[in-house]
């Protein structure tokens, strides 16, 4: 039985996210919601990311715990500037896209940008590699205290 967005409240909060990365891998990957396109063993690398989160997960279930309790952090209403860039005979996807939301504990705004380079095999993500503006992040989160 696959989570899916709309079955599990937690996940809410990802919803922009969720739906631009599907956007971006139309037609390349099967499943109805975000998790249903990750394989089973999938791996994920943060290449550029924050202090405390892990650089490697592996494993659907394990993306799954990780996402949960994002919407503890911030929220997200909306995500744009989608670009893709596509290499047929590798299977391998760069996504380029921007999430705008706001952070939960300081009520600031959050907009960052991201790429993503994803590799698809058997019609599910095999493996994601991300980068992101940690900056982006920690002005979110008013880090470090006394920034404006």
């Amino acid at each position: 039985m696959s989570r899916t967005v709309s079955d599990n409240a937690p996940f809410g909060a990802n919803s922009p996210f969720f739906r631009i990365v599907k956007e971006g891998l139309d037609g390349m990957v099967d499943g109805e919601d975000y998790f249903d396109l990750l394989a089973e063993d999938v791996v994920f690398e943060y290449v550029i990311s924050v202090p405390g989160y892990p650089r490697r997960v592996e494993g659907r279930q394990n993306i799954v715990g990780l996402y949960s309790d994002y919407g503890d952090y911030m929220t997200l209403d909306s995500a744009d500037n989608l670009r893709v860039h596509r290499d047929p005979e590798t299977s391998v996807v760069v996504l380029e896209y921007e999430v705008h939301g706001t952070s939960v504990h300081t009520g600031r705004p959050y907009d960052n940008r991201f790429v993503s380079v994803v590799t698809v095999k058997d019609r599910k993500v095999a493996h994601w590699r991300d980068y992101l503006d940690p900056v982006a992040v920690f002005d979110a989160a008013g880090w470090p205290q006394g920034r404006s």
